[in-house]
C-alpha cells in the first residue's frame, strides 16, 4: 500500500486494488491447517471480481457487449496487445460477436458456480482459468491475469491441490527438493476456536456489508439514499482494502497513440517507448507479468489528450528536454543528450494485413513544440 500511495497515478489500476485486497485478507490464511471461512472470503472476492465486471459490461453506455460488437474492437484497441492479438482481431466478426456474449455469460452467470458443490466448482475453475489464459495471451495486463488464476485455487478442495502437487512433483523433481515440510497445527482450545469464530463473523460481515454498499453505489444506487454510509466508508476506503471492479466496462473503438519526437534543430526524429505501439513494423511484445506503467498510461492519455495534458506527461516532456538520461530506460533506443525540442504526434493505429507490418497509422494531431533550454 505504501508503494501504491507513492506511485499515485501509476499504481491506481484495478488490479493494484485487487492485490491490496487479497494481500490484506491473506493474513487470515494458514499453512498448517485450513481456515474455511477465509477460503470463503476469497471466493467472495473472486465472485465480486467477475460479477461486478459483468454488471459494468451489461450497463455499458455503448451497449457494445449486449449487441456483440465489443470484441470486434477489443484486440486492436487494448492498451498493450501482444502479437497474438493481431491474429485474434482478424477472426470473423461472427466469432467476435460470440466472444462478446460469451464474456457476459462468463461474468454474469458462471460466477454463481463459485459457491456450488465441488462437481460444479471444478468446471467453473477450468472455464475461468481458460478465460484468463486467453486474456494473458492477447494483451499485457501486468500481474492481473495470473493473480486471478491464483484466486481460482480457492475453488479446489485440498484433495485436488494434493493431487496436482503430486503430479507436478512427478514431472518436476526439483520441487521435491524445494518442498518445505509443514508441521501439523497443534490442538486448539475451545477458547481459541471461539475467538476464531468471532473474528470470522466480524470480518465476513464487514466485508459483505462494505462490498454491497460500494457495489450498489457504483452500479446505479441512489447516492443520496446511501449518504449516511459515508462516515463508515471513510474508514476503509483510504486503505483500498475493499474495492469494486468494473474491468472493460466498455471497449474503446479507436486507438490513438502519442508518439515522442525529438528535434536536433533541423530534423524531427521519432523515439519509441519499449512496449507501446510505435514503429508499425515492430511486433507487439509479451511483457506481463511486468507492467510498463508509463507505456500503459500514455494509452489513456491518447484517449483524452484533447482535454489537457496530465502532470506526468508534462514531466516526461520536461525530462526529455532537461535530463534525457533519466528517462532513457523507457525508450527502445538511446536518446540524444541535448535535444533542441520535443513534441508529441498523435496517430490513429489499426492492425495491418500487409506483409512486413503489424500496424498501419495515420496522423491525427500534434502538441505544441517544447523548445529545450
Amino acid at each position: 500500500m505504501s508503494y501504491a500511495i507513492a506511485g499515485q497515478t501509476f499504481l491506481s489500476f484495478q488490479w493494484d486494488n485487487l492485490l491490496l485486497e487479497c494481500g490484506a485478507f491473506a493474513v487470515f490464511l494458514r499453512r498448517d491447517r485450513r481456515v474455511v471461512w477465509a477460503e470463503w472470503l476469497f471466493r467472495l472476492i473472486l465472485f465480486k471480481l467477475y460479477f461486478e465486471s459483468g454488471i459494468a459490461k451489461w450497463q455499458s453506455h455503448l451497449g457494445d457487449w449486449r449487441d456483440g460488437s465489443a470484441m470486434t474492437f477489443y484486440y486492436e484497441t487494448a492498451p498493450l496487445p501482444t502479437w497474438l492479438a493481431s491474429y485474434a482481431h482478424a477472426l470473423p466478426a461472427a466469432w467476435h460477436h460470440f466472444e462478446s456474449w460469451a464474456t457476459l455469460a462468463l461474468e454474469l452467470v458462471v460466477p454463481f458456480g463459485i459457491f456450488a458443490p465441488r462437481v460444479v466448482r471444478l468446471p467453473v475453475a477450468a472455464v475461468l482459468t481458460a478465460f484468463q489464459l486467453v486474456n494473458a495471451a492477447t494483451a499485457n495486463y501486468g500481474f492481473f491475469c495470473w493473480l486471478a488464476v491464483a484466486l481460482h485455487l480457492f475453488l479446489l478442495d485440498d484433495a485436488d491441490v494434493a493431487r496436482a502437487g503430486r503430479w507436478l512433483r512427478g514431472h518436476l523433481p526439483i520441487l521435491n527438493r524445494l518442498a518445505e515440510p509443514i508441521a501439523p497445527a497443534p490442538m486448539r482450545s475451545p477458547r481459541a476456536r471461539r475467538i476464531d469464530r468471532a473474528i470470522a463473523a466480524v470480518v465476513l460481515s464487514v466485508f459483505c456489508f462494505a462490498s454491497l454498499a460500494d457495489g450498489v453505489e457504483a452500479f446505479g444506487g441512489d447516492r443520496d439514499a446511501l449518504a449516511f454510509l459515508e462516515p463508515v466508508r471513510a474508514l476503509w476506503q483510504p486503505l483500498r482494502l475493499i474495492n469494486t471492479y468494473h474491468l472493460f466496462g466498455h471497449i474503446t473503438r479507436e486507438r490513438i497513440e502519442p508518439q515522442v519526437q525529438l528535434s536536433d534543430g533541423h530534423t524531427w526524429t521519432e523515439y519509441d517507448l519499449r512496449r507501446k505501439a510505435g514503429d508499425p513494423a515492430r511486433a507487439p511484445s509479451f511483457v506481463a507479468a511486468h507492467q510498463p506503467r508509463v507505456d500503459f498510461q500514455l494509452w489513456f492519455y491518447g484517449l483524452s489528450y484533447r482535454h489537457g495534458m496530465p502532470r506526468y506527461v508534462a514531466t516526461l516532456l520536461d525530462r526529455l528536454c532537461r535530463d534525457p538520461a533519466a528517462v532513457e530506460p523507457l525508450f527502445a533506443r538511446p536518446l540524444p543528450a541535448h535535444p533542441a525540442g520535443v513534441r508529441l504526434v498523435f496517430y490513429r493505429y489499426h492492425f495491418s494485413t500487409a506483409k512486413g507490418a503489424w500496424w498501419t497509422r495515420e496522423p491525427v494531431d500534434m502538441t505544441e513544440t517544447m523548445r529545450c533550454p
